[in-house]
């Protein structure tokens, strides 16, 4: 396989591996992929050779055959969410997320086989069907996958060590680094592993003696997996598996990628509890908050989460937090989020009411009470899922947020902490942080720096030393969820002690002899290995300068199957200013290059990261800033240009795509084509057959719409997109559709008579030509303020993304925007005769009616229409983004493609959305004809009028 030299040098992986990936593409040895992949959640960076995105199990085998006989260093990265290390290297990576997420429920949801590339979240939402979820309950599970939670032997809140990974696998395929296959599940697995590994198996049993018949080793690892424990191999595997099947699936089980890949595995689920009641409790102090702790276990709390002080500092300034901890100047104050779960009422009223007891009596700040209430709960978790990237959020620019884990026995809990917060001050590290799941006596606690030069680091180390002590002392284990990783990997004969060292090391050895799987990672005799390559980031662009890697936002980004994702994005950003702090003008100039098209221009700048982002950061006004300061003159004059005469451009756009529906689709896309090879693919559109005539001009719903002689309840704005592109098949469009309904509910708006020329600005943001936003807002605040003066009537629009557009412009200046979902729930529903519905429906939320919270109302238009109302598990941002999709076709195309595969599966009678270019991508991703919900709407309304 031919490769180009990049700046970061020729790759040092031979190409007798390289060459094993049948398609090229897949292989990927450019500096900005290198540079992409080598950050993850932790404060580690290491940056490898090539990056492979494996296509199946069949294609690992032979990737780990041939890196074995070449001794080629191999990383396995899906989620990357892990924060020890364990997720980056500096060898080969090969990527075991993109090509295998695949989730099959069994068992009416009692079981449920994963591949390794599906998170949690996705896992759970197909399980949630039949009352079940996985055991495995980590904060991170909007990001982590499968493959990480195995490789962690992930817990979490609520599920300590009778639900983690370790208890509710079933069976698992593992690869050996040799190739070797097998699937735990086959009968005869036992046989095939000793047909095929002989020495292997063979250590195995002598392994398993050697601890079984040592009184003191039992006793040792007893004592340190009764608590949460992922320091080292799952040592208790040979205390609990006999056979060596089983057995070396559960050693592989919080191995972290240095024994074997998992390609597959099934998970016993557990049940959802039907029923919880929650409060967040406000302590004077976390002394006070840690010693409640025994008192509330003992009464049943399903989950008791410990916030320290500067948690809830930080957590003050997060929108939509808990009201408990607002409202008061923190000070050393500490709160417990607190939740019990029962499946029958009576059952919760005694936990409540035994619950309730004890915080009445507790020295709280204010009282807490124990509540069913959804809506605070879910705030509370989702303040507390998101708080370790929200305070390292908080940290100083250019330094680096060190997350650790630990755990100790619950009664020594308080203790411990105190004398965490004692190092914390003797080694200055006064911005610390702790947190965690204090029912397990699992706490996590955060330090920040910039981790470079002897003091810098000497003084980590020093206390470092300190924090190991302590919690070895308690009887604690020095890593409980997180992985040993690299960071403390030094550290693992420390918590064993010689003897079970060295059957980490015998174990290491038999699976893999050349030690190529993840070196440096649970095993590492170095004793500063830990604070080598910390990461040291650059400041950068002050949308991103926060960000703190953990990929929370990649499920989310339509882009992540084909170019970048937002932490990817922010991860090159940072690549670039440290080449150009370093003087590394050849690695910059070629980063930029590159980053252009990944980084910018295949950008859907939806802000769907921002949803997922704990940090609150949207990387799509990063892209919008570098779209603006590299906006080309000439171009940024002809839209400027374009807003000013707007009306005139909708109309001769719209007529262009009626003039060019009459030709053949081919010959009009070849032109297209042809002119995109000449101007820019990032300029010219490309015309396809999907795409509609030109829609109707705007100017004649200028005035009253509507009932005549009603008043108008809102100032109607249509949006232009859905005049420049014509309605779907035979349908009339959403604007002649509220009509219909205006009338048939016997209301009315107002339309603003300048309306031929208003637009949401979008068009203008997106592309980062701010003179010409400037010149559009102008008008649209004109028009708006002459529409119905003294009124101050609401405004609504007709395309989610619109109206999104619009408030931006107008709620700055006291007006209300509401999308016309919203006022069609509100004002036209139960005014409606009654509707004949059709048989099912299958929806598509756009990015916009996630982020502005109406995908409640599209679902009950929707449910007003259809007696079936799908909303598929893959849904996601179509990426169609205006005019991005015509841009560049392969971004919807990669976007949508397992939600377009879902929605062929489920082959509804009619199909609908809330934007018209989300429409239009939509219905050329899946070949079904999408329309706007009030289309469908209003068709079945008037239907009998």
């Amino acid at each position: 396989m031919a490769l180009s030299t990049p700046a970061l040098g020729e790759p040092t992986v031979s190409s007798s591996i390289l060459d094993l990936v049948s398609e090229p593409e897949r292989v990927k040895t450019r500096s900005i992929d290198r540079v992409a992949y080598a950050s993850d959640a932790s404060h580690y960076l290491y940056t490898p050779q090539a990056v492979i995105l494996a296509k199946d199990a069949a294609e690992v085998s032979a990737l780990l055959r041939a890196a074995a006989s070449n001794n080629q260093p191999v990383t396995l990265r899906s989620g990357g969410t892990s924060l020890a290390g364990q997720a980056s290297g500096d060898g080969l990576m090969i990527d075991v997320r993109r090509n295998f997420r695949e989730i099959q429920v069994l068992d009416n949801g009692a079981r449920v086989r994963v591949q390794p590339g599906a998170t949690v979240r996705q896992v759970n939402a197909r399980l949630a069907v039949y009352g079940t979820k996985l055991g495995p309950d980590p904060a991170s599970e909007a990001a982590c996958t499968i493959g990480g939670v195995i490789a962690n032997n992930s817990s979490g809140m609520a599920c300590g060590t009778e639900f983690n990974t370790y208890r509710t696998l079933e069976s698992m395929t593992f690869v050996l680094p040799s190739g070797t296959m097998i699937n735990t599940a086959d009968p005869d697995a036992d046989r095939q592993l000793a047909a095929a590994e002989p020495q292997l198996v063979a250590t195995l049993d002598k392994l398993l003696d050697r601890v079984r018949t040592n009184p003191a080793s039992v006793a040792k690892i007893q004592k340190h997996f009764a608590l949460k424990n992922t320091m080292g191999y799952g040592l208790n595997a040979f205390l609990d598996y006999g056979t060596p099947a089983e057995l070396m699936a559960h050693l592989i089980i919080g191995s972290e990628g240095t024994l074997a890949f998992v390609a597959e595995a099934v998970f016993r689920t557990v049940p959802i509890r039907k029923l919880a009641v929650a409060t967040l409790a406000v302590f004077d102090n976390l002394d006070l908050a840690t010693r409640a702790l025994p008192e509330l276990l003992d009464s049943g709390a399903a989950t008791l989460e410990l916030m320290d002080s500067t948690s809830l500092r930080v957590g003050q300034g997060v929108p939509g937090v808990p009201d408990a901890i607002m409202g008061f100047d923190v000070d050393q104050q500490a709160a417990l989020l607190i939740e019990y779960h029962a499946d029958a009422a009576e059952e919760l009223a005694g936990l409540q009411n035994a619950g309730q007891r004890l915080l009445d009596s507790a020295a709280l700040r204010a009282p807490a009470l124990l509540s069913q209430d959804a809506k605070n709960r879910q705030a509370a978790w989702k303040f507390r899922k998101g708080l370790y990237a929200s305070v390292a959020g908080a940290r100083v620019s250019g330094t680096t947020a060190l997350l650790e884990d630990v755990v100790v026995p619950v009664q020594s809990l308080a203790e411990t902490c105190g004398s965490l917060q004692e190092l914390f001050t003797e080694y200055g590290y006064e911005d610390s942080v702790i947190f965690g799941h204090a029912k397990d006596g699992n706490i996590h606690f955060m330090l920040t720096d910039r981790f470079e030069g002897d003091a810098a680091l000497n003084r980590y180390n020093a206390f470092n030393e300190k924090m190991v002590e302590l919690i070895l002392s308690k009887g604690g284990n020095l890593k409980a969820e997180h992985g040993t990783g690299r960071a403390m990997a030094p550290f693992v004969r420390a918590q064993y002690g010689d003897e079970l060292y060295d059957v980490h090391l015998e174990l290491k050895a038999a699976c893999d002899p050349r030690l190529m799987m993840n070196p440096g990672v649970i095993i590492d005799e170095d004793h500063a290995a830990h604070i080598r390559n910390i990461k040291l980031n650059e400041t950068i662009e002050v949308e991103a300068d926060h960000c703190v890697e953990c990929g929370y936002c990649e499920p989310v980004c339509p882009s992540k199957d084909l170019t970048l994702t937002p932490r990817q994005r922010i991860v090159v950003r940072r690549a670039i200013a440290k080449a150009e702090a370093e003087g590394n003008a050849e690695l910059a100039a070629e980063l930029e290059r590159d980053y252009e098209y990944n980084g910018v221009q295949t950008c859907a700048v939806d802000g769907m990261c921002v949803t997922a982002c704990p940090v609150g950061i949207n990387t799509g006004l990063l892209v919008k800033r570098l779209r603006r300061e590299d906006a080309h003159p000439v171009l940024a004059a002809g839209f400027k240009a374009a807003a000013k005469g707007w009306g005139p451009a909708t109309r001769a756009g719209s007529i262009a795509l009626s003039i060019a529906d009459k030709f053949p689709a081919t010959l009009v896309g070849g032109i297209t084509d042809a002119a995109r090879k000449v101007v820019s693919t990032d300029f010219m559109p490309r015309y396809d057959a999907e795409l509609p005539g030109g829609g109707k001009a705007r100017k004649p719903l200028a005035g009253n719409l509507g009932t005549a002689g009603s008043e108008p309840l809102a100032v109607y704005l249509p949006a232009c997109v859905n005049s420049m592109f014509g309605p779907a098949g035979e349908g009339e469009g959403v604007a002649s559709a509220f009509t219909k309904l205006l009338h048939a509910a016997g209301v009315s708006v107002f339309v603003p008579p300048g309306i031929e020329s208003m637009c949401c600005g979008t068009p203008w943001t997106s592309k980062g030509y701010a003179d010409g936003h400037e010149t559009m807002a102008t008008r649209v605040l004109e028009e708006v303020r002459a529409a119905m003066p003294g009124k101050n009537l609401p405004v609504i629009s007709d395309a989610s993304s619109c109206t999104e557009g619009f408030a931006h412009t107008l709620e700055a200046h006291g007006y209300e925007v509401i999308d016309l979902l919203a006022f069609t729930s509100k004002h036209l529903l139960e005014k409606l005769p009654r509707i004949e519905k059709i048989s099912s429906l299958t929806l598509h939320p756009t990015c916009s009616s996630t982020q502005m919270g109406l995908n409640s109302d599209l679902q009950k238009i929707a449910e007003a229409v259809a007696q079936t109302v799908n909303t598929p598990m893959n849904w996601g941002c179509c990426a169609f983004a205006g005019d991005r999709g015509m841009l560049h076709p392969e971004l919807t195309d990669s976007a949508t493609a397992r939600e377009a595969a879902e929605v062929r599966d489920l082959d509804a009678a009619a199909h609908a959305s809330c934007n018209r270019t989300c429409e239009l991508g939509m219905t050329r991703a899946t070949g079904k004809e999408y329309r706007h919900v009030v289309e469908l709407l209003a068709e079945a309304a008037t239907k009998q009028l």
